[in-house]
């Protein structure tokens, strides 16, 4: 049997959707028998990550531990997280478990080093830019980066929630402005860290 990813999600759960999605895309299969298995859990109502990082809310550490025993205890082999603010405790959430954790930030870093990007603007939650997931890993690089501004950091936020809640046209158009005003000073890529 070929080895199956575990999905730890429900923080959003469109954000777990579109992991399975991009697995089943990126993925050469003729047939059902040659994708790869996945076990995705999707608990929503793990307490919210940016509001323990900004406010010191309800910490959803205990909750995300124990969505991943369950995916351990039915096999998953390699997990992901598709949440970027969720990975504020990824290193407490690696040290409990022997199945491999990868960790989103360090992959996504991997690849604007690996493919040259510069100039590269981080669109995420406040959490994940308070908590500075990507400003650490791209100083480290030489990476150029933007982040937004406290008004375009609000639009940003007003966007993801729109997201969140299913209002995809209005997340879009939001983000869209926050994009055009970042291209006008000279931002080459854009990496959004919903």
């Amino acid at each position: 049997m070929k080895k199956i990813i575990g999905i730890l999600g429900g923080m959003g759960p469109a954000a777990t959707v579109d992991a399975m999605e991009k697995i089943i895309k990126n993925t050469s299969a003729n047939c059902d028998q040659e994708h790869i298995p996945v076990i995705a859990i999707s608990f929503p109502d793990i307490p919210d990550r940016t509001e323990n990082i900004l406010s010191g809310g309800k910490s959803p550490l205990k909750q995300i531990l124990a969505a991943l025993r369950i995916l351990e205890d039915a096999g998953a082999q390699y997990i992901i997280m598709p949440c970027n603010t969720a990975h504020y405790w990824y290193d407490e959430l690696k040290a409990e478990t022997k199945v491999t954790f990868l960790n989103m930030i360090d992959i996504t870093c991997n690849k604007v080093v690996s493919e040259g990007m510069n100039n590269i603007a981080v669109l995420a939650t406040t959490g994940t830019i308070k908590a500075e997931l990507y400003q650490n890993r791209l100083k480290k690089e030489n990476i150029n980066f933007v982040i937004p501004g406290d008004i375009q950091q609000g639009i940003i936020m007003e966007s993801i929630l729109a997201y969140k809640s299913g209002d995809e046209e209005r997340a879009y158009q939001l983000l869209k402005s926050i994009i055009s005003q970042l291209k006008d000073i000279g931002v080459e890529k854009f990496y959004s860290g919903m």
